[in-house]
């Protein structure tokens, strides 16, 4: 009997999953297996949110395959040791994976291929798994990756995708593999109280919901706050349950603005991920520099302390992180406002604005999360890097009726729809009643600190 090891990593589901499905063809017995590595606590990525939502991953990944007649082996331990001590158990030539852009990613299949080579296994890393498109297979001319991501979406769209591949019928498990009982969410403490449920079957439940009501309304609506009309599929994403090559032929078979304007998103995934995988400093550093001089967290901390609370005196910026607390998710229109208030109104440093949103966001990914807190900043990717995306004129415009922030502000639930976005119009005692506090500071004042620091910088 010949045996191969799948390693699941950002990947947990079973449809259309290219190192299974190889895994499968080439040997009798397969392993499906799932590695908690120490390094990712000991570094700070497991947050709460993320944690629950990872355990119904593999609680679904576990379910669906014991449906097919194998089962999901968990280990903990550093993931190279596990792998090879596996693959050493049940006579693996073989271990599949999916390609990964981090450092951290960079560092496993390292470590993975060094560990393993010794004893004669193969590594076989497999692209398109994570993403529709590898990072490397779109580049410019005289570069490695796409700085900008117009020309990368035209380069990305003529792109032929490979066929969604089904799930498996069957998976055959050496018994002689021992793994712990997957993880669960009961009794996790820190989460928030409206946490969505994980797994590949929650994901494709929610996928073809959201196609049937809201997919042919996207483009229209997704910047619509208070009609909630996004896919909310980013935490699926970000765990591999969904396939974003499925997702995109999907949306492709529907056709529309709407289905188009989906696929644009989803090719925003892979443009990040192709910057990250030429350029992995940019987790950490600047991809642009400006110069900033930014305000720390010392320096900030009084201001740091509301954004985070949600008690800024603005209500869209206040409403948006009080939906993250709540959800461990927020809108993108709301991500986009918050996070322009704290690095360009407040003058803060966007690393502090992307640490909260990793403690936070189920979503919340190295790759994503910190290129999209860049490009809001004006470090990354943005052609216009001094933009500031005015609170009150964005709440006029994408939530008039103050609905959204009326649903996460309860303090503004009896404000009209024409001060609920500038509540210090009231008359005095209305907002001592009100118990919303006042502005941190004024928007001109912020905007004159910003464009001051960029010139002096």
């Amino acid at each position: 009997m010949t045996v191969a090891v799948v390693l699941f990593t950002a990947d947990l589901r079973l449809h259309d999953h290219p190192p299974l499905h190889a895994a499968l063809r080439a040997a009798d017995e397969v392993v499906p297996l799932f590695v908690r590595d120490p390094a990712v606590h000991a570094a700070g990525f497991d947050a709460p949110n993320r944690a629950a939502f990872l355990a119904d991953c593999l609680a679904d990944l576990d379910s669906s395959l014991r449906r097919r007649g194998g089962r999901l082996v968990v280990r903990s331990g550093p993931v190279a040791r596990e792998v090879r001590a596996v693959a050493a158990d049940c006579g693996a030539t073989e271990v599949h994976m999916a390609a990964g852009v981090t450092g951290y990613a960079h560092r496993r299949e390292e470590r993975l291929r060094r560990a393993l080579g010794a004893d004669g296994v193969r590594l076989r890393v497999h692209d398109a798994v994570v993403t529709a498109v590898a990072p490397g297979a779109v580049a410019p001319t005289g570069s490695d990756h796409f700085a900008v991501f117009t020309p990368y979406f035209r380069r990305w769209s003529g792109q032929s995708l490979r066929g969604p591949l089904p799930a498996p019928r069957a998976v055959r498990v050496p018994d002689a593999v021992r793994g712990e009982e997957p993880p669960s969410r009961a009794g996790m403490p820190g989460l928030s109280p409206q946490l969505a449920e994980g797994g590949e079957t929650a994901g494709r439940a929610r996928f073809a919901r959201w196609a049937r009501a809201d997919l042919s309304r996207y483009e229209e609506h997704h910047d619509d706050l208070a009609g909630d009309a996004t896919s909310r599929l980013s935490p699926y994403l970000h765990f591999g349950a969904l396939s974003p090559v499925e997702l995109i032929h999907r949306a492709r078979e529907r056709g529309g603005a709407g289905a188009e304007a989906f696929e644009r998103q989803l090719c925003w995934r892979d443009f990040h991920h192709q910057v990250l995988a030429a350029r992995p400093d940019a987790s950490v550093r600047d991809y642009r520099t400006r110069h900033d001089r930014w305000r720390g967290a010392e320096e900030a901390a009084g201001d740091i302390a509301a954004w985070r609370e949600g008690r800024t005196g603005y209500p869209l910026v206040d409403a948006g992180l009080r939906q993250l607390r709540t959800e461990g998710w927020m809108h993108n229109r709301a991500r986009l406002v918050v996070a322009s208030f704290l690095t360009k109104t407040l003058y803060v440093d966007w690393r502090i604005g992307a640490r909260h949103f990793l403690d936070l966001l189920v979503d919340g990914d190295i790759v994503n999360n910190q290129l999209n807190w860049q490009w809001v900043a004006g470090t990354g990717t943005d052609s216009r890097p001094h933009r500031v995306l005015n609170p009150v004129r964005q709440g006029r415009r994408y939530d008039p009726d103050g609905t959204y922030v009326r649903r996460w502000v309860p303090e503004l639930a009896g404000v009209g729809a024409e001060t609920v976005h500038e509540p210090w119009r009231l008359p005095a005692e209305r907002r001592a009643v009100l118990g919303y506090p006042e502005p941190l500071v004024g928007l001109a004042d912020g905007l004159a600190r910003f464009r001051q620091a960029r010139e002096r910088g």
